[in-house]
């Protein structure tokens, strides 16, 4: 029979060889965090109080800093709070709750980015229709399933985990994954709807991108013979597309590393991998957007030399 006890804590052993580093560890993520809340509050502030800026675009781009803030939350302050804490640990429910807010974090990002290659596709391809098609009521029903689909679809994961028995507490990450829970299941415990709402999660997604791709090849398509288009997509779409790139080859890494990667590399570097999409878009996606959007880019400089007078 399997060893079973009810798991009410487990141990994030991430963190065991960076005994000797917490203090620089703690200093350097405190700053990370602090920039990221800088620069994606700053630039959802600038589009709430600049009604300029009240329009599709950039109403999605709010949404989009909003989420990466949404999935940080999840992160950093308990990551904080273990690297000056003497044990590691966090509650089941915890746990669980962790695991919901990093996937449907990363599921709503790449839901915002799909809905913002359809905007695109409207504003160049079908510019006469494009008020008609994205108007108010349609946004805000776009905007709530980029967050709600996500959100619901992985609340059944995260379910079906929790029905199972554990037979280990210990989780060598430095957050709670749904995947990695599911690994600490006893050898009795079946897995395989699990697996099945997995796999299909990761085809849904896959799917996702595989749209998000097809629309920037059919706008790059549609804009070569037109030098208007072509300036509209290196302002509107060249941004959407470095997010893009950053978000899906952090993810990659990191999905990856969980199913292939060997368990002898070097925890500093298995953690740093881990924690690539909590780290580089959150910080990347607003100064992308900050800079190459003349808007925006106008509108925080307007504001930095008014308050510098």
């Amino acid at each position: 029979m399997d060893n079973v006890s009810i798991i009410r804590v487990f141990t994030l052993s991430g963190l065991n060889e960076a005994t000797n580093h917490r203090v620089a560890l703690f200093s350097l993520t405190l700053l990370c965090y602090c920039v990221i809340l800088l620069v994606n509050i700053s630039l959802i502030m600038t589009i709430i109080l600049d009604k300029n800026l009240h329009e599709p675009m950039y109403i999605l781009l709010c949404s989009f800093c909003m989420n990466g803030l949404y999935g940080t939350v999840g992160f950093y302050p308990k990551f904080l709070f273990d690297l000056l804490s003497p044990s590691h640990v966090i509650s089941y429910a915890g746990c669980l709750v962790q695991a919901l807010m990093m996937y449907s974090f990363a599921c709503s990002d790449l839901s915002i980015l799909a809905v913002m290659a359809y905007d695109r596709y409207l504003a160049i391809c079908r510019p006469l229709e494009y008020h008609s098609v994205m108007t108010k009521q349609r946004l805000s029903q776009l905007v709530c399933f980029s967050w709600i689909i996500p959100f619901c679809i992985i609340s059944i994961n995260i379910l079906l985990t929790s029905r199972l028995k554990l037979c280990s507490s210990n989780i060598q990450r430095l957050f709670c994954v749904n995947w990695v829970i599911v690994k600490l299941a006893c050898s009795s415990a079946d897995t395989t709807v699990n697996s099945i709402i997995a796999y299909i999660t990761i085809l849904v997604y896959v799917s996702v991108g595989f749209f998000i791709f097809w629309s920037y090849m059919y706008l790059i398509k549609m804009c070569v013979s037109s030098i208007e288009k072509r300036g509209k997509f290196m302002q509107t779409c060249v941004p959407h597309l470095a997010c893009l790139l950053t978000f899906l080859v952090t993810i990659v890494f990191d999905v990856m590393h969980m199913r292939f990667g060997s368990k002898d590399a070097p925890q500093m570097l298995q953690n740093f991998i881990a924690v690539e999409f909590l780290l580089i878009p959150p910080i990347m996606n607003p100064l992308i957007y900050g800079f190459k959007l003349s808007k925006i880019r106008n509108r925080i400089l307007g504001f930095v030399y008014t308050k510098s007078k």
